[in-house]
């Protein structure tokens, strides 16, 4: 059975640092886009950092580019976001996902950390 389990969540104060944890277990993800997203209240869920699980390839939403810092451990099979200089609107439910590069229906998200970042 998958699991994936975020951590390390909390309130911080504006230009604060969080790191972020995503523990996955039940398979092995090589083969696997591995994603944060974001839901602000009152807000659509979006699109945070991305990281394919076997390396070579990151990404990042605009709003995050130069602050945050996706990577993982295989060892621990572990994903991290590293988030820096955090703003009032950086406040969300963050959440990972693991998503099968061959098969899009394979996917598989975690409850979600809240970060609330004050001004």
């Amino acid at each position: 059975q998958v699991q994936l389990v975020e951590s390390g969540g909390g309130l911080v104060q504006a230009g604060g640092s969080l790191t972020l944890s995503c523990a996955a277990s039940g398979r092995t993800f090589s083969n696997y886009l591995m994603r944060w997203f974001r839901q602000a209240p009152g807000k659509e869920r979006e699109f945070v950092a991305a990281i394919r699980w076997s390396g070579g390839y990151t990404n990042y939403a605009d709003s995050v580019k130069g602050r945050f810092t996706i990577s993982r451990d295989n060892a621990k099979n572990t994903l991290y976001l590293q988030m820096n200089s955090l703003k009032p609107e950086d406040t969300a439910v963050y959440y990972c996902e693991a998503r099968n590069l061959d098969v899009e229906t394979d996917d598989y998200w975690g409850q979600g950390t809240q970060v609330a970042v004050s001004s």
